[in-house]
C-alpha cells in the first residue's frame, strides 16, 4: 500500500467514522469513496481505490495488517511493538515492509480486543481472543511487554486437513480406526506443530450421529461433524468476577449428554476433570497437550493431575493417566509441513512396559491388533 494511501487513510479516518455513524445501514464503501474524492479530487483511479481500501481496512478490518490477513500463504502475523511487522509465510519467518507507530499499535490492540468483550491493561496485561474469521489472537502489553504491545495472530485457513494430509497412509488409516473404535487420544507437540489441525482431522472419523462437546480457552476448532456444541472459557471482568475456566466447562460438559468431549488443550487443573470423565464412560474423547514427545505428554498429564489434587500421590496420578488415555499422537513440524511423527500406546495401570511405541519417525512399527482398542 502506498504512503499516499496510508497517509490519506489516517487523515480521514475520524471523519469517516462520524459519517458512517450518521448513516447506519448505508453503503459504507460509497460513503468512504465520496469522502476521499472530496478530500483529494485529483487522485487517480488506482490511488483513490487504494485510499478507500486503506480507510475500510481501518474501519472494518485491522488496518495495515489487513492485506497480510488476506494472503492465504500467511499463517502467522506478529507485531512486536512499534516497528516492522513480521509474518510466517509458507513456513518461513520474514519481515514485511509494513511498519506501525505507537498509535497504530494501540489502535490495533483495541480493534482486536473490543469485539471479544475481553480486556487488557496494566492489571491484566495479556489476553487470548479470536477474530471474526476464527483466527487466534494473543495480546501482551506493558509492563509485561517491555518494548510496547505485542500482538500475535495465528490464522487458520479455510482448507480442512484430513488425516491423509497429516500422516503416512498406514498411520492415517490406523488413527481413523482408533477414533471410530472410541480410543481416548491425546495429541502432543510443540507450539505451531499442528496439534489443533490434527485434532480437527481426527474428528472426521467420528460417527456423524454422535454429539460432541468442545471446550476451549479461546474457540478455534471448526469441526465438520454435524452435532457439535462449542463452549469457550471466559476471563474475569474488571471487578475480578465472572470467570469461567476450562475446568468449569469440562465439569459442565458432563451434564450435557456428550458422546465425546473434545478439550482444545489441557494445560492445568482441567486435566484432572478430563481424565476423570474418560474414566467414567466418555470413551473416544480427544485433547491436546504441549510436550516435547509423546512420553513427555504422559508425564505432563500426571503433573497436571497433581497440581489439581495435591493430596494425590504420584503413583495414583500416573495410574489415572494410564487408566484413561489409550494413545498419545505426537506432531512435529518440518519446514512448512506438519506431520504425525510418533504414536505411543498407553498400557493399563500395572502392566509392563507402561507404554509401547506404535509409530516411530512417521512409520508404523506395530500392526493394529484385530481386537480393536489397544490395552483395553
Amino acid at each position: 500500500m502506498s504512503a499516499v494511501a496510508t497517509g490519506l487513510a489516517a487523515s480521514v479516518h475520524a471523519e469517516a467514522l462520524d459519517l458512517l455513524a450518521a448513516a447506519p445501514g448505508g453503503d459504507q464503501t460509497a460513503i468512504v469513496e465520496a469522502l476521499v474524492a472530496r478530500r483529494e479530487p485529483l487522485l487517480g483511479v488506482g490511488a483513490r481505490d487504494a485510499a478507500v481500501a486503506a480507510v475500510m481496512a481501518r474501519i472494518t478490518g485491522l488496518g495495515p495488517l489487513q492485506p497480510l490477513l488476506s494472503d492465504p500463504a500467511v499463517s502467522e502475523v506478529m507485531v512486536n511493538g512499534p516497528g516492522p511487522v513480521f509474518i510466517e509465510r509458507s513456513g518461513r519467518l520474514e519481515a514485511t515492509d509494513i511498519r506501525l507507530d505507537d498509535a497504530e499499535v494501540q489502535r490495533l490492540v483495541e480493534r482486536v480486543i473490543a469485539p471479544s468483550g475481553r480486556r487488557v491493561d496494566r492489571s491484566s496485561p495479556w489476553v487470548d481472543a479470536r477474530l471474526a474469521d476464527g483466527s487466534r489472537v494473543n495480546v501482551v502489553v506493558p509492563p509485561i511487554a517491555i518494548d510496547g504491545p505485542c500482538v500475535t495472530i495465528r490464522r487458520f485457513g479455510e482448507r480442512r486437513f484430513t488425516l491423509a494430509d497429516l500422516a503416512a497412509p498406514e498411520v492415517a488409516v490406523l488413527l481413523g480406526h482408533m477414533v471410530a473404535d472410541r480410543a481416548n487420544i491425546i495429541v502432543s507437540g510443540a507450539t505451531g506443530s499442528g496439534k489443533t489441525t490434527l485434532l480437527a482431522a481426527l474428528t472426521s472419523a467420528v460417527d456423524p450421529t454422535e454429539r460432541l462437546i468442545t471446550v476451549e480457552d479461546a474457540a478455534e476448532l471448526a469441526l465438520a461433524t454435524p452435532h457439535v456444541v462449542r463452549l469457550e472459557a471466559r476471563p474475569p471482568n474488571c471487578e475480578g468476577v465472572g470467570e469461567v475456566t476450562v475446568r468449569d466447562l469440562v465439569r459442565n460438559a458432563l451434564r450435557m449428554r456428550p458422546d465425546r468431549i473434545v478439550v482444545g488443550e489441557v494445560r492445568g487443573a482441567e486435566a484432572f476433570d478430563m481424565l476423570q470423565a474418560l474414566n467414567t464412560g466418555h470413551d473416544g474423547s480427544l485433547s491436546t497437550c504441549h510436550a516435547n514427545s509423546a512420553t513427555d505428554a504422559l508425564r505432563r498429564l500426571s503433573t497436571m493431575v497433581l497440581l489439581a489434587s495435591p493430596g494425590l500421590s504420584p503413583g495414583v496420578a500416573e495410574a489415572l493417566v494410564a487408566g484413561s488415555v489409550d494413545l498419545v499422537v505426537h506432531m512435529t513440524r518440518q519446514g512448512a509441513s506438519r506431520l504425525v511423527s510418533d504414536v505411543v500406546e498407553v498400557r493399563p495401570p500395572g502392566e509392563q512396559p507402561p507404554f509401547r511405541s506404535v509409530v516411530v519417525d512417521g512409520g508404523p512399527i506395530h500392526a493394529q491388533p484385530p481386537s480393536g482398542r489397544w490395552g483395553r
